[in-house]
């Protein structure tokens, strides 16, 4: 969990540097730009490994488990995070989302997997495509203009807040959370 709350303090951190102007002009490649980029992307980077190693150790049943009937069950939090990442990084790519609906359409853990899994990889083609001024390109957001790597930061916020109720889904299964996991191999 401490993991969690350096990263999250660490992409705060970044925001707060990428909203000082997010449409100042930028040279291709800056130094700042790629600093910013490569620790959101590490932050990316550490939603999907371990939101995907929750998804793998947790049985067709467990996909079905949902503590109350006012919250979803641990597939849907999964299908939501998929149909997330697909809607956030298509903002931050200007484009049509790949998928939609994945929460309301996919229901085994094959299928939810593999959605997951693809969201995932279209979020590191954004991070891996984006140039420098891409990156400071302002889009449409939550009712204002945000730069696109903003919108690739908030997705990181948004991914680890559900990750957050991954670990109480595992915990409430019986099951021990990856992050725990790689706390006590250190």
């Amino acid at each position: 969990m401490r993991t969690v709350a350096v990263i999250a303090c660490f992409l705060a951190s970044t925001t707060a540097y990428a909203a000082q102007d997010p449409a100042r002009p930028t040279s291709s490649g800056s130094r700042e730009t790629d600093l910013l980029r490569a620790i959101a992307q590490d932050g990316a980077t550490y939603q999907k490994d371990m939101i995907s190693k929750a998804a793998a150790a947790m049985s067709e049943e467990d996909y079905a488990f949902q503590p109350t009937s006012d919250v979803r069950s641990f597939g849907q939090l999964l299908a939501h995070v998929a149909d997330s990442n697909d809607g956030f990084c298509s903002i931050a790519k200007g484009e049509k989302a790949p998928a939609s609906g994945i929460e309301k359409s996919k229901t085994t853990r094959a299928d939810i997997q593999k959605a997951l899994a693809e969201s995932f990889s279209y979020c590191d083609d954004a991070f891996a495509s984006m140039s420098a001024s891409q990156a400071h390109s302002l889009v449409p957001f939550r009712g204002k203009q945000r730069s696109a790597i903003e919108v690739l930061i908030f997705r990181n916020y948004h991914g680890l807040l559900h990750y957050g109720n991954v670990i109480t889904y595992m915990r409430l299964r019986g099951k021990v959370p990856p992050s725990t996991e790689l706390t006590m191999k250190q």
